[in-house]
């Protein structure tokens, strides 16, 4: 397997079905949460950074090897993506103190439901994203959707501890 194929699917994973992109974004938990724990949110931060030039070189890579845009199998943009959306998380562990062992699970699958939630439902500027040519639309998309996920995110923990009363 060429390298760009081997990052662009994340191992293999994109090739996986129903809906490679889903599996690529559950990939993308535990490898997140490696991340955080290791390093805490800025590891997090400068993971999310290598994925993307990473990301962009192999989706590049595999666009000009089998000519085809966005090719379902490439998902390292949605780890680029999913790992956005757990960047407020990290930060709000750390922050609070809490050990990077605890897996306080509403806020990693809070995360995982809205960024493929916008993913998928493409709102506004993902979609506009999304229809850019090259490696640029392919990983743009989900970098987008997974900052609007990370505000959803603060939000719903903004809610969750009181921080914003309704």
């Amino acid at each position: 397997m060429r390298l760009s194929r081997w990052i662009a699917t994340v191992g293999g994973v994109g090739l996986m079905r129903p809906a490679p992109g889903t599996w690529g974004s559950a990939a993308a938990l535990p490898l997140g949460y490696g991340l955080h724990v290791l390093g805490g949110p800025l590891l997090l931060v400068a993971g999310v950074c290598v994925t993307t030039v990473l990301g962009w070189w192999a989706a590049r890579a595999e666009e000009r090897a089998s000519g085809a845009h966005d090719a379902s199998e490439i998902v390292i943009d949605e780890v680029a993506g999913q790992w956005i959306a757990l960047v407020p998380l990290s930060f709000g562990l750390w922050h609070a103190g809490v050990d990077p062992w605890l897996f306080p699970w509403p806020g990693w699958v809070g995360a995982f439901v809205l960024f493929r939630l916008f993913d998928i439902w493409k709102p506004g500027p993902v979609g506009w994203a999304d229809r850019q040519p090259g490696a640029v639309g392919v990983m743009l998309d989900d970098l987008i959707a997974g900052a609007f996920a990370a505000i959803g995110v603060m939000l719903a923990a903004g809610i969750a501890h009181g921080v914003f009363a309704l």
